[in-house]
């Protein structure tokens, strides 16, 4: 590492650790809990950006072994497709590599009420509310779904791989990424950087969404110009798993939005709830397993689901089709539609009324500022 490679990384990571402790002081009167949190959050994060090397340089080490020298050099590969072909912001982002000690970065909390679709969020200044957790201690993870769960709350608990932070740093590309296929590995790498070109305040669903559309379109776009057929239909066929799934939990979700709409409660409820989430694992394990090209709905069946998990899977698969629709009027340009859906969107209040669609679930109470800073918190790659 050269020295003013290597004196701007510490100024990075010093950055990040004053901003920790500046964050750990405003969050004191919160308790010692969520400064723990932060303030762990913060170290961690200094050790991602300590750890990082230049992709360059891990490709050329003669320590590195094959496969992994394979992946990083098609991850160089996607992002200079997601810069140069798809009109993206790849900055500095996926130019470095940081090996971690484990393979799961991050567990990811969402939580719901109970009786109703409706997100719970975290609250901190700063930042405002944050609609899901990233907890790199597993055990303090675990801790806090008991502590909700006991409330009465719906959770889901899920690892996370990949984590934007929207620009705030020049993100690396994590080990916990690298075993991935490559059609799935391409399509993190958009996927992420998409993140860096556009993120409406407010609106996960959208944000989410809009970045799973690009993120395998774009790598089956990707694949085709480097002659790569097999990967192309691997990530064409990924994609067409996510519309199946998008139309299942957008069922499921209107088939609980109308079971809560009464007011039922008690064991009516209970019994209520466990019977239409009982039909919704067999259709995972039955219809929907026969339909999935590169999925295994059996094993997503064995999960448990609640309205945390119908919550969590509807971030990242709302109005799929409407992107479908607007690349075909692009005549299957995924750079003119991604440029086309920017326009639509810009300082509109509401995405989906911009692109033409039904609104995605309304999930947070009103409250602009809150949104404003809700676009700064991150985005978790996590289902």
């Amino acid at each position: 590492m050269s020295l003013r490679r290597w004196w701007r990384t510490l100024r990075r990571v010093l950055g990040a650790l004053v901003l920790v402790a500046v964050l750990g002081c405003v969050l004191a009167w919160l308790g010692s809990r969520d400064v723990r949190y932060v303030v762990r959050a913060g170290i961690e994060e200094a050790r991602i950006l300590w750890a990082r090397r230049p992709i360059a340089d891990v490709v050329a080490d003669a320590a590195t072994d094959a496969a992994t020298r394979g992946k990083l050099l098609l991850v160089l590969a996607a992002r200079d497709f997601a810069r140069d072909s798809l009109g993206l912001a790849a900055g500095e982002t996926y130019t470095t590599y940081s090996k971690l000690r484990r393979d799961t970065l991050v567990l990811v909390l969402s939580a719901s009420r109970y009786d109703r679709i409706a997100v719970y969020e975290w609250h901190y200044p700063v930042v405002g509310r944050v609609p899901y957790k990233g907890f790199f201690s597993f055990a303090e993870a675990r801790r806090e779904a008991r502590r909700l769960e006991q409330r009465g709350m719906d959770t889901y608990l899920r690892p996370s791989g990949a984590f934007s932070t929207l620009g705030w740093f020049n993100d690396p590309l994590l080990s916990t990424i690298v075993a991935e296929d490559s059609a799935d590995l391409a399509a993190t790498v958009i996927h992420e950087i998409l993140h860096n070109t556009l993120f409406v305040p407010g609106h996960v669903d959208f944000n989410e969404s809009f970045a799973e559309f690009v993120g395998y379109r774009g790598a089956e776009r990707f694949f085709l110009a480097r002659g790569d057929g097999r990967n192309a239909e691997r990530a064409a066929a990924r994609w067409r798993d996510e519309l199946r799934l998008a139309r299942f939990w957008e069922s499921l979700e209107g088939q609980l939005e109308q079971l809560y709409a009464p007011g039922i409660a008690g064991p009516a409820l209970r019994e209520e709830r466990q019977r239409v989430f009982r039909l919704a694992l067999d259709r995972m394990a039955g219809p929907l397993a026969r339909q999935l090209e590169t999925i295994d709905g059996r094993r997503m069946a064995e999960r448990p689901v609640n309205n945390a998990v119908v919550i969590a899977q509807r971030f990242y698969r709302t109005n799929l089709e409407r992107f479908e629709r607007r690349l075909a009027q692009q005549q299957g340009d995924v750079k003119a539609a991604v440029a086309a859906i920017r326009r639509d969107v810009a300082g509109a209040a509401d995405p989906w009324s911009a692109l033409g669609a039904e609104r995605g679930p309304d999930l947070f109470p009103a409250d602009p500022a809150s949104a404003r800073r809700r676009a700064r918190v991150g985005s978790p790659r996590a289902r």
